[in-house]
C-alpha cells in the first residue's frame, strides 16, 4: 500500500500547486453574520467538499451551553465523540476524558490556531488543556476530524483524529462584551472582553474567572484567565499575535471502585473537612501494617470507624488531593503573499507551565509524627517551537509544503512535604507546596520534534482529490537528577512517510460522496509517569531496541446531503491500530508503582456514523446523531517467552461504548431562545478482560434565554442553563487511575448532579 501511494504522490508533487488545507477562521463580525444567516447552534458544518469525515461547530454551539463550558464538551453531540467529566463544565482535568472512535485523548491531536496543545493528559508533559489555553467565549470554530486528521496538523500522536480550535479575530468595531453567572454550589463565573476596533491594527483583551464549590465533599475549584489577540494589516501581509495566561486550581473528587459505590454510594468523597478523622484512618492503617508506614499511635487500634475501611483498606477515603496549573502561552504569526499564486505563513510560539498534583498520603508519614504527608508530582514545561508552510494556487491544483519544529524541556519530580499538626492541616491543597522534606525522584526530559508534510488538492471536474504525506523524527531523552531506579537514556521514533489519500465526488448540487485512507504513527512521550521511561532502568534497556511506536491505518467512506434546510452525513470506517503500547502496573494507581511497557498487538475498530440536521422554520431546528463502534483487541497479552498474561483477543476495548446517540432541539427567535439536548451512551468496560463495566446512561441538558433591549447597550440577554436536568446519578469518567486486566479498581468518578446556572450577558 505504501509503495503504491508513494509513487502516486511523488509524481503528483512534480506538477501540482496548492492552497490552504484548513478551513478559515472567521473574524468575529463575519462569524456573527454567518450565524444570523442561519448557521445557528443546531446546524453544524459536515465537512462540505472534504475527502474525509469532518465536522465543525461555531461559537454559537458553545455560547448556548453554560458559560465556562469547554469547547471539547460542545463537541460531544457529534458522532463518535465520547466526552466525560465529573464537573458540569467539562474543565476538571483529573476527570476530563474525550475519546473519538474509541481512541482516547492521548492518541488525538489538539491545536489552537495551529499551536500544538499536546496530548491533553492530566500528566501534563507536553502541552496544556484546551480550557487553560483559551476562554470558551474567544473560540470562533472547533473542527473535528474523526479519522487521522490533516497531515499538516502539529501533532505526532493523531492516530485517531484531530481537534483544531480557532480563536476569534478582533472586530473592526469598538466593542465591550461581558457576562456574569451564578448557580448551585456557589458557582460564580465572570467574563469581560474589550475590542479596540480599527482597520489597520485591532486587538481584544479578555479576563475570565470561575469559582465553584465541589458538588460533594469539601473543596473548591477556580480559575483566573487572561487572553489577548492582536492583528496588524501590514500592506498585503498580516501579523497576528496571541497571548494566554491561566491559573487553575482544583481540589479533587475521590476516585471510586464499584465496591466502594455499592458500600458507600456515589457521594463518597475525600474527607477534606475532617482532618482528625484522616489522621485516625492513617494511624489505623499503619497499626494494621496496611500502609507500610511505621505505627506512630498504637492507641488508635486496628479497627476502622464506620463506614470506612469495611474492605480492609485505607483507600476508602483520603483527606485531600488537588491539581494546580499555571500557564503562559504566546504566539506570533506572519502571513504574506509571495506573488499572485504563492503565500507563506510562519508561526513561532512559547509555552511555560508550572504544575503540581498533590495528595495527602497516608502511606508516608511526616517527620513531625503526623501519619500523613503531602505528596506532589511536579511538572515544569518550557516549550518553544515554530511551524509554517508555503502554498501555491494554480486553480485546479493546490500544493502545500510545511514543517514544524519543537523543543520541549520538561522537568518532573516527586516530593513530600511535612504536616505539623494532628488536629488541623498546616498546608492547603490549593497552594503550591514549598520546602519538601524528601524528594523521591527528579528528572529532566527533552523532546525534539522535526516534522514536515506535503499536501496537494486537485480539482478534476466533479472530483476533488487530496494527496499528501507527513514524516517526523522525535528524539526523547531522560536525564536523572535523582534517579531512584527509574529509566534514563534516549529513544527515538522516526517515520518519514505517513501517507494520506482521499477523494470527494460531487454527485449533484445536493449530494457528494467521499473515501479516504490515512496512515499515522505516534511518537513516544518523555515522562516519569508515562511512556518508555516510566519503568526501571533494566526494563527500559530491555525494550528500547525492540519497542515499536503505535500506528494506525484508517479507511473511510461516506456521503453528505445538503438541500436547503436539510443537512445530513453518513459514513463508515475501519481502523487497524498496530503495536499497541501497554504499561502494566501493580498496586493502586495513585501509589505510582513502575510500569512495564510493551507492544501487545493490535485493535480493530469498525463503525458507522450518521448525523442529520434540519431547520423546521420559525426559529426551530434540530440535530440527531448516531454512531456504532465495534472496537476489539486482536491479540492476547503475552510475555517474552509467549506465556499468556491476559487473554484479551476478541475482547472489547475499554472506554469504547458500542452505541452513542445524541439529539437536540433548538429554538431561536429575535427575543426568546432555548435548547434541549439528550445524550445516550451504552455500557463501557474498564477491564481488558471485560469482566467489569459501568452501565449506559442518558443525560438531558437544557437552556432557556431571553434577549431584551436596554438603553446604551448593543445587546442584552439573560440565560438559564441546567446540566443533567433530571438529576441522574451515574458514573462519568472511567480509567482515572488506568485500566486493569480484570477485577474491580478504584478508577471511576461520579458524574455531577443537576447544576442550574443563571447568566446575564451584555454588549456595549
Amino acid at each position: 500500500m505504501r509503495t503504491t501511494i508513494a509513487s502516486i504522490l511523488a509524481g503528483t508533487a512534480l506538477w501540482a500547486v496548492p492552497a490552504w488545507a484548513d478551513a478559515p477562521v472567521l473574524p468575529a463580525a463575519e462569524a456573527d453574520a454567518a450565524a444570523d444567516a442561519g448557521e445557528g447552534s443546531a446546524i453544524i458544518v459536515f465537512g462540505k467538499g472534504e475527502t474525509r469525515q469532518v465536522s465543525e461547530i461555531s461559537q454559537a454551539d458553545i455560547a448556548i451551553l453554560a458559560p465556562g463550558t469547554t469547547a471539547l464538551k460542545a463537541l460531544d453531540k457529534l458522532p463518535s465523540v465520547n466526552f466525560q467529566s465529573a464537573d458540569p463544565f467539562g474543565a476538571y482535568e483529573w476527570s476530563e476524558r474525550i475519546t473519538v472512535r474509541g481512541f482516547d485523548q492521548s492518541r488525538l491531536g489538539f491545536t489552537l490556531d495551529g499551536i500544538p496543545l499536546g496530548n491533553q493528559n492530566y500528566g501534563n508533559n507536553n502541552g496544556l488543556h484546551t480550557s487553560r489555553a483559551i476562554s470558551p467565549e474567544n473560540v470562533a470554530t472547533t473542527r473535528l476530524t474523526q479519522g487521522a486528521g490533516s497531515v499538516g496538523t502539529q501533532a505526532t500522536n493523531n492516530l485517531g483524529g484531530t481537534i483544531e480550535i480557532g480563536s476569534r479575530d478582533p472586530s473592526r468595531e469598538f466593542a465591550i462584551d461581558a457576562n456574569g453567572s451564578y448557580g448551585n454550589h456557589n458557582t460564580i463565573r465572570g467574563f469581560a472582553r474589550i475590542d479596540t476596533g480599527g482597520d489597520t491594527a485591532r486587538a481584544w483583551l479578555s479576563y475570565g474567572y470561575l469559582s465553584t464549590d465541589k458538588w460533594k465533599g469539601v473543596g473548591k475549584q477556580y480559575q483566573h484567565q487572561v487572553n489577548a489577540k492582536g492583528v496588524i494589516d501590514a500592506g498585503s501581509a498580516k501579523i497576528t499575535g496571541f497571548f494566554d495566561f491561566s491559573d487553575r486550581r482544583e481540589q479533587d473528587y475521590q476516585d471510586l471502585s464499584l465496591d466502594q459505590i455499592k458500600r458507600l454510594g456515589l457521594n463518597l468523597d475525600n474527607i477534606a473537612g475532617n482532618f482528625p478523622l484522616a489522621v485516625l484512618l492513617a494511624d489505623i492503617a499503619a497499626n494494621r501494617g496496611e500502609s507500610g508506614a511505621p505505627a506512630l499511635n498504637p492507641a488508635a487500634g486496628k479497627v476502622y470507624p464506620a463506614p470506612y475501611g469495611a474492605a480492609g483498606t485505607v483507600d476508602d477515603s483520603y483527606f485531600d488531593a488537588s491539581g494546580l496549573r499555571r500557564d503562559y502561552l504566546g504566539s506570533l504569526n506572519v502571513t504574506a503573499p509571495l506573488g499572485d499564486k504563492v503565500a507563506v505563513s510562519l508561526t513561532g510560539y512559547y509555552h511555560n507551565n508550572h504544575g503540581q498534583g498533590t495528595w495527602f498520603t497516608p502511606y508516608v508519614p511526616s517527620p513531625s509524627g503526623v501519619p500523613i504527608s503531602v505528596r506532589t508530582t511536579e511538572y515544569d514545561i518550557k516549550r518553544k517551537g515554530a511551524f509554517g508552510d508555503v502554498t501555491a494556487d494554480l486553480g485546479w491544483s493546490n500544493l502545500t509544503v510545511g514543517g514544524w519544529y519543537e523543543r520541549n524541556d520538561f522537568h518532573q519530580a516527586r516530593r513530600f512535604y511535612a504536616l505539623d499538626s494532628r488536629t488541623v492541616p498546616t498546608r492547603s491543597a490549593l497552594q503550591f507546596q514549598a520546602n519538601p522534606f524528601f524528594t523521591q525522584w527528579e528528572f529532566d526530559y527533552t523532546t525534539d520534534i522535526v516534522q514536515y508534510y506535503v499536501q496537494d488538492k486537485i480539482a478534476l471536474g466533479a472530483a476533488t482529490i487530496d494527496l499528501g504525506w507527513k514524516g517526523f523524527t522525535v528524539k526523547n531523552t531522560a536525564t536523572p537528577v535523582i534517579q531512584a531506579g527509574r529509566a534514563a537514556g534516549s529513544i527515538k521514533a522516526t517515520d518519514w512517510f505517513q501517507p494520506s489519500v482521499g477523494v470527494n465526488y460531487k454527485l449533484s448540487d445536493m449530494v457528494e460522496a467521499y473515501a479516504s485512507f490515512s496512515q499515522s504513527t505516534e511518537a513516544y512521550v518523555s515522562a516519569f509517569t508515562a511512556g518508555p521511561f516510566s519503568t526501571t532502568q533494566a526494563g527500559f534497556d530491555a525494550i528500547k531496541g525492540t519497542l515499536k511506536p503505535e500506528s494506525s491505518d484508517t479507511y473511510e467512506v461516506g456521503a453528505r446531503v445538503r438541500s436547503g434546510d436539510f443537512n445530513a452525513s453518513i459514513g463508515g470506517y475501519l481502523v487497524n491500530f498496530h503495536n499497541r503500547l501497554l504499561g502494566i502496573t501493580t498496586g493502586a494507581g495513585i501509589i505510582g508503582n513502575p510500569a512495564v511497557l510493551q507492544n501487545v498487538g493490535g485493535v480493530r475498530s469498525a463503525g458507522v456514523e450518521a448525523a442529520l440536521a434540519y431547520k423546521f422554520g420559525n426559529g426551530l431546528s434540530g440535530l440527531v446523531t448516531y454512531s456504532y463502534n465495534d472496537a476489539t483487541y486482536r491479540n492476547d497479552v503475552v510475555n517474552a517467552v509467549g506465556t499468556v498474561l491476559a487473554a484479551t483477543a476478541g475482547k472489547r476495548a475499554v472506554d469504547a461504548p458500542e452505541h452513542l446517540a445524541k439529539a437536540e432541539l433548538v429554538y431561536d427567535s429575535s427575543t426568546l431562545f432555548g435548547r434541549v439536548g439528550v445524550n445516550y451512551m451504552s455500557k463501557r468496560y474498564f477491564t481488558y478482560l471485560n469482566d467489569q463495566s459501568v452501565p449506559g446512561r442518558a443525560l438531558v441538558d437544557a437552556t432557556l434565554g431571553y434577549r431584551f433591549t436596554l438603553a446604551g447597550l448593543r445587546t442584552a440577554e439573560i440565560q438559564l442553563n441546567a446540566s443533567n436536568l433530571f438529576d441522574k446519578a451515574y458514573i462519568s469518567t472511567i480509567g482515572s487511575n488506568g485500566f486493569g486486566n480484570s477485577g474491580d479498581n478504584q478508577t471511576l468518578l461520579a458524574g455531577s448532579p443537576r447544576q442550574v446556572l443563571v447568566t446575564l450577558k451584555i454588549g456595549l
